[in-house]
């Protein structure tokens, strides 16, 4: 068994950020992301209500509850418990946070390597797993690969009430070396996050800043599976839940690594969790070959350490360009 923790070595302790005073421009920076979501938010619901097809929400209700206690066994479950008609069922939300809720772009399909497993490397935003969903959602959506990709989910995500069931169907495996490798090696890509929590736990000022890839696991993995790993950044989801300051004592004590506070969270209670609508970007890499490298290469530190680094540096670079060609937060 490996000795890395979940989220594929997500490295070690949080970056302290307890205490720290927000800058006058990062308040004012704020500000104008809270001004500009009440404005987008008033224009989108404005807009869906005046255009909602009524008798269509009513015909869907009607054969939803005539066929009530009527679902078959899944169509097929695979051995990590991902659900294709569970998938199939998901779609039409699934494209509608895509195309409607997040409008989001892709760019860089023509990095994607075709006929191989991958191992897609991105950065880690958001207290819920919007980014590996829609990751996911996005590559099988282009066409680039046979199948859809499985995205790894951090430990503490799967003890959440419902979590683990509705993850695991729609594609999410428990983030760990052994199932990543396994895996790659059945012939699956893979979305890795080796921020960890350090990155779904960055406050607002730290937005956008790709913390540490910890001690090199995703390029351990990709070595031994002898799939390229691939950079890929998300720009969006840290304005979806985003996090004003952290909770961590409290947190600690039910089992959980902290306790957000957001714009909406905990002021509104469950609908805090609804996710904020901003504009998305995903930004592919060129992928980093790792095929020509024998298998006892992953117990080169020097050699992990130079690749990991250049990974971390190449999905920043994607991360700053996306960025630059988003006009502002809400599109």
């Amino acid at each position: 068994m490996s000795d890395l923790p979940p989220d594929l070595d997500a490295g070690d302790a949080q970056p302290a950020d307890a205490g720290r005073g927000e800058r006058p421009e990062e308040t004012g920076a704020l500000h104008e992301a809270l001004d500009g979501l009440r404005d987008e938010l008033r224009s989108r619901f404005s807009t869906a209500a005046a255009g909602f097809d009524w008798m269509s929400f009513y015909d869907s209700l009607r054969r939803r509850f005539a066929s009530a206690g009527m679902r078959s066994l899944p169509a097929e479950v695979d051995d990590f418990g991902m659900d294709a008609g569970a998938l199939e069922r998901a779609r039409p939300w699934l494209d509608a946070l895509y195309t409607r809720w997040w409008r989001v772009e892709l760019a860089g399909v023509e990095h994607v390597p075709r006929g191989r497993p991958s191992l897609f490397v991105a950065n880690h935003s958001g207290l819920l797993p919007w980014d590996g969903l829609m990751i996911c959602h996005a590559l099988a959506r282009s066409g680039s690969l046979a199948e859809r990709p499985r995205f790894l989910v951090a430990d503490w995500l799967l003890t959440l009430p419902f979590a683990q069931p509705i993850l695991t169907r729609l594609g999410g495996v428990r983030a760990c070396r052994e199932n990543a490798e396994r895996l790659l090696r059945g012939g699956h890509s893979v979305v890795a996050f080796p921020e960890g929590a350090k990155g779904a736990a960055k406050v607002f000022r730290q937005r956008y800043r790709v913390q540490r890839f910890g001690r090199g696991g995703v390029v351990r993995t990709a070595i031994a599976a002898r799939a390229p790993l691939v950079p890929v950044a998300v720009v969006g989801a840290e304005e979806v839940h985003p996090v004003l300051f952290k909770v961590e004592t409290a947190a600690r004590a039910v089992g959980l690594p902290f306790v957000p506070v957001t714009p909406t969270f905990p002021a509104l209670g469950p609908f805090g969790l609804v996710p904020l609508p901003s504009k998305w970007w995903i930004g592919i890499g060129e992928p980093i070959a790792t095929h020509e490298l024998e298998v006892d290469a992953a117990d080169d530190e020097i050699l992990v350490w130079r690749l990991t680094e250049q990974l971390r540096a190449a999905v920043q670079t994607l991360v700053d360009a996306g960025l630059r060609q988003r006009p502002s937060i809400w599109g």
